[in-house]
C-alpha cells in the first residue's frame, strides 16, 4: 500500500475559512445527523482509506495526482491546506455524458444519434466538507437532466431546423437551472443530514465544439496558450458584488436586522460623530453626498473591507456558491441575522468556441488556494514550461502538479510555507485541472463529419 501511495505523491517536501456560525433552532440535533456523503477525495484518484488519511497530512502536504488517465490525458493535482481545517475541503469531479436522440427517416427508418459531452467541476468548501461533497456527487446528474430536457431543441439547432432559440442559451440555461436546483437540494437536505456548510462551484462543460464555463464563487478558470492567458471567469467576492448586495439591502432593509446598514461612508462614523456632517452614499448612488450623522449611521456596513479581505456582514468572503443556508452573521449583538439572502447560487457562464484552438491551448481550473498566490501570467508560464518538457501522456498532469507545487511552495519551518520568491505560499487547499482543448476541437470535427455525411442531417448553422 505504501508503494502505491508513493506513486500518487509528488514533491512532498519541496481562501479563507468562514468564521460565521452555522445555526438553526435544532442545531444540536443536526450535529448528530449522518452526513449525506462520506468524506473522500475525488473518485478518479482511487485512494484507499489509509491513503486518504495520509493525503490530509498538514505538515507534509503531499501533492496528489490521479493513478489512472483522465480523458485525453487531462491533468489534475491537489494538496491539503496547512492546518486551517482537518480535511481538504476542495472536491473535484469529471464525467463523460451522452445526449441521445432518436430520429426517423422514411427511407432509413429510426436512427439513434448521440451528442457526447465532457464535464469537469471543482468545488471549494468552507465551514465543512458537506456542501462540496454534495455538489461533486450530484450536480452533474442534475445538469444531465436539464440537458436532456432541452436536447430536442439542441439537436434542431444543430441540424438547422430551428430558428428561434439559440443553442448557447439552451445550454447556458441548463447550467443556470442546475446550479439553482443544486442549492435548493442542499437546503432541503439540511434537516435530514449533518449541516453541509457551503462551497463555491466552477464547472466546465464541453459540448458540440464549445466550452461553457460556469462559475459561482472565487475559484477561477483561464485558457492558456504559450505564455499568454485569457480569463474565463471572474471572482465573485463582496468587493465585486458590492453594488448588488447593497441594492438588495436597500430594497429589503429587514434583511439587515438591527446591526447593519446599506449605506457607505467615506469614514465610518462612530458615536462621537453624532450630529456632525459625514460624506455618504446610498446603494443607488454613484457619487457622494453629505448628511448629518444619526444613530442609524452608527451601524456596521453590510460590506466591510476591500479585495480578498472584503466580507458580507463581517463574516464570509464569497458571495456565490451552494449551501450556507444556516449561516448567521458573526459578532452580532442583538439578534441572529441570516446571511443566505445575500448569497446566490447563480453562475456567470462564459462561452468559448473551439474552432481556432491551437496545439498547446489548455483550460486551467483552480480553487482560490492557487490564485491567491499565482497570477494568470505566472500560471501560463508554468504550464507552458511543463508542456515543453514532458511527454504527451505526462504533460498535463505534470503541468497541474507544477501549478500546485508553485502555490504550495516549500516548508521553511514547522509553520511556514514559502514561495521561491520568499513570499508566503498558499496555506489553503489547492486543486487544479489542466485540460487540453485541441482534442475536443478535433473530436467535434470528427463527430460533425460523421453525422453530416448521413443524409438525415443538413448543414449546421
Amino acid at each position: 500500500m505504501l508503494n502505491r501511495f508513493k506513486s500518487v505523491v509528488i514533491g512532498a517536501v519541496t481562501g479563507l475559512e468562514v468564521n460565521g456560525i452555522h445555526s438553526g433552532p435544532d442545531i444540536n440535533q443536526k450535529n448528530h445527523l449522518a452526513p449525506k456523503f462520506p468524506y473522500r477525495r475525488p473518485h478518479f484518484l482511487n485512494l484507499e482509506d489509509d491513503e486518504v488519511q495520509m493525503s490530509a497530512d498538514h505538515k507534509l502536504r503531499p501533492i496528489i495526482h490521479p493513478s489512472r488517465q483522465l480523458p485525453y490525458y487531462a491533468g489534475y493535482a491537489e494538496c491539503v491546506n496547512a492546518g486551517k481545517s482537518k480535511w481538504n475541503e476542495d472536491q473535484a469531479v469529471y464525467r463523460l455524458g451522452v445526449l441521445t436522440k432518436v430520429a426517423t427517416n422514411d427511407i432509413l427508418g429510426p436512427k439513434t444519434y448521440n451528442i457526447p459531452y465532457t464535464y469537469y467541476g471543482i468545488f471549494d468548501g468552507h465551514a465543512g466538507v458537506g456542501a462540496a461533497l454534495c455538489a461533486a456527487n450530484q450536480l452533474h446528474h442534475i445538469l444531465h437532466e436539464k440537458l436532456v430536457d432541452a436536447q430536442d431543441d439542441i439537436w434542431l439547432e444543430f441540424t438547422g431546423e430551428h430558428q428561434v432559440k439559440s443553442r448557447d442559451l439552451l445550454i447556458v440555461g441548463a447550467l443556470e437551472a442546475a446550479f439553482q436546483e443544486m442549492d435548493q437540494l442542499i437546503a432541503e437536505d439540511r434537516n435530514k443530514y449533518q449541516a453541509a456548510g457551503g462551497c463555491t462551484a466552477l464547472v466546465a462543460l464541453i459540448i458540440l465544439g464549445k466550452l461553457y464555463v460556469a462559475n459561482a464563487g472565487d475559484s477561477r478558470a483561464i485558457i492558456c496558450n504559450g505564455d499568454e492567458y485569457h480569463p474565463m471567469s471572474i471572482d465573485f467576492t463582496p468587493e465585486i458584488e458590492r453594488d448588488r448586495i447593497r441594492r438588495l439591502a436597500e430594497q429589503q432593509p429587514a434583511l439587515l436586522g438591527k446591526e447593519f446598514t446599506f449605506r457607505e461612508y467615506i469614514k465610518q462614523p462612530n458615536i462621537m460623530d453624532l450630529g456632525k456632517p459625514v460624506m455618504y452614499r446610498d446603494a443607488h448612488m454613484k457619487g457622494w453626498a453629505y448628511k448629518t450623522v444619526e444613530a442609524e449611521d452608527i451601524k456596521k456596513p453590510v460590506i466591510t473591507g476591500h479585495g480578498k479581505r472584503s466580507r458580507v456582514m463581517g463574516t464570509i468572503g464569497v458571495t456565490r456558491g451552494f449551501g450556507d443556508h444556516d449561516l448567521i452573521a458573526v459578532y452580532q449583538k442583538l439578534e441572529k441575522i441570516p446571511i443566505k439572502p445575500f448569497l446566490s447560487p447563480h453562475p456567470e457562464v462564459q462561452v468559448h468556441r473551439l474552432d481556432n484552438t491551437q496545439q498547446d491551448e489548455v483550460l486551467v481550473m483552480g480553487t482560490d488556494g492557487l490564485w491567491d498566490v499565482i497570477s494568470g501570467t505566472k500560471a501560463a508560464e508554468v504550464v507552458s514550461k511543463a508542456l515543453g518538457i514532458f511527454s504527451e501522456k505526462e504533460r498535463y498532469v505534470s503541468a497541474a502538479t507544477c501549478l500546485v507545487g508553485s502555490a504550495r511552495g516549500s516548508l521553511v519551518n514547522e509553520h511556514s510555507w514559502q514561495l521561491k520568491c520568499g513570499k508566503q505560499a498558499s496555506v489553503d487547499d489547492v486543486s487544479v485541472f489542466v485540460i487540453p482543448l485541441l482534442c475536443y476541437k478535433n473530436e467535434h470535427q470528427d463527430w460533425k463529419s460523421h453525422y453530416l455525411a448521413n443524409p438525415m442531417n443538413c448543414d449546421e448553422n
